[in-house]
């Protein structure tokens, strides 16, 4: 299994999952020239992608969606509320804890607390059951719920969207900063430390930092906090540009 980005921040997000002969977008909020020719830099031909999971309706996840989908007919699977807000005609309805298996790969729909219609986020396991990863961001706290289907990964891609000082001391109004801090928001820094301290990450040999916001966080906050964790694997952090490379479990 390996998995690339795209691109992974408030302008847009897309991430690729790859696993035998399977491959897999989540999400799309790029344009669609802006998806191809960033396909194109890792080596990637738009046909080869066998579906696209969405997450939630929200512009930097599922504007590019409708579009790509559309232009070469690719299945595209999320749960109805966000079929209906991203108007996507057809589309294989998923909810959250479902199952379910797409090629090579086998899904587990975890529901998250968001200010979306019906959000969902995702783990990814090859049938053979050798490598699992996980796919989490756009959540506004961490439930247990969460601690148990985000556990005992050997890749997690993870929202570290801001620094707690940098939002409150920064240049939205407030609104805005009650909402991205509030219970339906995103994740903090501290709240994403939170979880890697909970769960079982003795197998964790891929984490990537992802979701940062340009305005309240940096590369190196994010970066210093995850070198103090005992973890094995070497952090990795996801930017908007050029997201990031592809890289093996």
């Amino acid at each position: 299994m390996r998995l690339a980005s795209l691109g992974s921040g408030s302008k847009g997000n897309a991430t690729l999952i790859q696993c035998a002969q399977t491959t897999l977008l989540v999400d799309c909020g790029f344009s669609l020239t802006e998806c191809e020719k960033r396909l194109q830099r890792l080596q990637l031909d738009v046909s080869a992608i066998d579906a696209i999971l969405v997450t939630h309706e929200h512009s930097d996840h599922g504007s590019g969606v409708k579009r790509l989908a559309s232009r070469h007919s690719i299945p595209v699977h999320t749960s109805v509320g966000t079929a209906r807000a991203l108007d996507i005609g057809a589309f294989t309805p998923l909810s959250g804890e479902q199952e379910f298996v797409i090629g090579d790969i086998h899904i587990r729909a975890v529901t998250v607390p968001h200010d979306a219609a019906e959000p969902v986020q995702f783990v990814f396991t090859d049938l053979g059951n050798q490598h699992r990863f996980g796919l989490l961001t756009d959540s506004g706290r961490i439930t247990n719920h969460m601690k148990e289907a985000y556990s005992d990964l050997h890749g997690l891609l993870l929202e570290f969207n801001y620094d707690e000082d940098m939002l409150w001391n920064g240049p939205y109004p407030a609104s805005l900063k009650q909402r991205i801090s509030g219970g339906f928001g995103h994740l903090s820094n501290s709240q994403s430390l939170e979880l890697l301290q909970a769960i079982d990450t003795r197998h964790l040999d891929c984490l990537i930092a992802a979701h940062l916001s340009e305005k309240n966080n940096t590369p190196e906050i994010v970066t210093g906090l995850l070198d103090q964790l005992a973890v094995s694997a070497s952090p990795l952090v996801a930017c908007q540009q050029e997201g990031f490379e592809w890289v093996q479990l």
